[in-house]
């Protein structure tokens, strides 16, 4: 077959002819692939807890419903990706193929110690693989996945090994620490709210635990019945989710402007001073992930998608009720007049704060108190006041400090807060008002806390500040300022967090 064949078209019955398109080696590893998933899935599900007839049956069902349906979604992204990569259909075909091939890995567990292949772990062990497997494919097609991965793994790596070898080398601060895990090297992404989440995973919803919403311990509990670790878990979800932060963040930006301006964008979300939360077990690239994705539905005017989207961001921290802000100066733009419709859109909205709502209303049943979630973080020196009145608390607390730490803690909260603010005021000329609203409440509503406390993270997600930065730093010497900074702070933050010492 030529290798110049294209995706079929729609309108014609597919036929075996379309599945060989890349030649008979794909097809037939992907067949095995389906089939060694259906089997798995019946000697897993099926085997232990039906009798010989019902397990018979399951296993020819499995095997071969197995096979069918990995063809199909085999067939399915090949035409996806030939229409998005510029592909040929058949070469789609044959490289996609590959992705399937470590599902072949699953066969190990008879041959392995149970201990390693416990629960489910081999088998996400293959999903990972497929999906980087998916990812290395399209970067050697697509330049966005490429300039995304290789900012990804270069600042990912970097944190991971000066991360690593704080831990070894200096040591924790001195007291007492929780110990997420027994090995030193997960052990140091366990640290500070970390601690929170892999509790709520774990154990549920206990006393202060409720300042923190549910979605991203949700995903740790799920993830983790698969792989077997509450931790590994978490830190799965944090960098699966900033790699495809960035990627929404690259094609918003693109659209909105160009690609070099996207291009130093990602690059100033990756390194950052407080980035090393973005692979740490924290809500940062969760959240992250979800507004700028609701964002880039948003822009384009996919208003249910782009409302379900924020329905999650609203269920990972509180801040994602702001997008409600956007979503109505958003859709106003574009209002022309037809009444049906552009009500009908507009309905999208309340996907919003029905995340927030869902969540008080978990709370209204085990607190009978729905904004418990607020209240509780009085434990935290928290609580509603004028924004001047949390630069006067910390102003006052770098006057009235017995130790260095608590001036450096205190003076970098200001300037981080200063910075966001100061970008706003001088770059807001460069950003539509949707992106001007959500900046300014983003940075309102913790100021409005009575404190300052974890300014430099909260500044992470704020992705239309990296907005502006990236079309200032199209002059040289503001890139090179903005570079200047950001290194050597987030090796210094990423040192002090692998040592729990305080860093936002």
């Amino acid at each position: 077959m030529s290798a110049h064949v294209h995706a079929p078209p729609r309108a014609r019955p597919v036929t075996i002819g379309d599945f060989l398109a890349g030649g008979p080696t794909p097809l037939v590893a992907v067949l095995i692939a389906g089939f060694t998933i259906g089997f798995f899935a019946w000697y897993t599900l099926l085997v232990p807890h039906h009798d010989a007839l019902v397990s018979e049956l399951g296993l020819f069902v499995c095997t071969l419903g197995g096979a069918a349906i990995a063809a199909w979604l085999w067939f399915a992204y090949a035409q996806y990706f030939s229409r998005r990569a510029g592909s040929t259909f058949a070469r789609s075909l044959r490289y996609d193929a590959l992705t399937w091939v470590p599902f072949f890995l699953l066969w190990l567990s008879f041959i392995l110690q149970p201990e390693q292949t416990h629960g489910s772990r081999l088998f996400v062990v293959c999903v990972a693989l497929f999906c980087l497997g998916k990812v290395a494919i399209a970067a050697r097609f697509n330049q966005t996945v490429r300039e995304v991965l290789l900012d990804f793994v270069a600042t990912r790596i970097a944190i991971i090994v000066i991360a690593e070898l704080a831990a070894v080398i200096i040591g924790q601060r001195a007291g007492t620490h929780v110990e997420e895990s027994s090995h030193i090297l997960l052990a140091v992404w366990g640290r500070w709210d970390a601690v929170h989440y892999l509790d709520i995973a774990t154990h549920g919803y206990q006393g202060t635990d409720m300042a923190f919403f549910p979605l991203y311990p949700l995903l740790i509990k799920l993830l983790g019945s698969l792989v077997g670790n509450h931790l590994i878990a978490g830190l799965l979800i944090s960098n699966a989710s900033l790699f495809f932060g960035l990627l929404f963040l690259y094609k918003l930006l693109e659209r909105e402007y160009d690609r070099p301006v996207a291009r130093r964008a990602i690059f100033y979300v990756s390194i950052f001073p407080s980035a090393i939360f973005f692979s740490a077990v924290y809500t940062e690239s969760l959240f992250f992930m979800l507004t700028v994705a609701s964002f880039y539905y948003l822009r384009s005017h996919r208003w249910w998608i782009g409302g379900a989207v924020g329905f999650f961001a609203a269920m990972t921290r509180v801040e994602g009720v702001l997008l409600v802000v956007p979503f109505f100066i958003e859709w106003l733009s574009t209002f022309k007049g037809d009444y049906a419709r552009g009500l009908k859109n507009l309905y999208a909205v309340g996907l919003v704060p029905l995340g927030l709502f869902v969540y008080m209303a978990y709370l209204w049943v085990l607190r009978a108190d729905p904004l418990y979630f607020s209240h509780v973080q009085i434990h935290w020196n928290r609580h509603f006041a004028p924004p001047w009145v949390s630069f006067y608390n910390s102003i006052h607390q770098i006057l009235t400090a017995t130790q260095a730490q608590t001036v450096a803690n205190q003076a970098l909260e200001i300037a981080f807060t200063v910075l966001m603010i100061a970008v706003l005021i001088g770059g807001w000329r460069r950003l539509r008002p949707s992106y001007i609203a959500y900046m300014g409440l983003s940075i309102l509503i913790p100021m409005s806390t009575s404190s300052l406390m974890s300014m430099p993270r909260f500044a992470l997600v704020l992705f239309p500040m990296f907005a502006i930065l990236a079309r200032w730093g199209d002059k040289p010497w503001i890139n090179n300022l903005i570079v200047a900074f950001s290194l050597p702070l987030l090796g210094l933050f990423t040192v002090l967090f692998a040592d729990w010492y305080w860093v936002a």
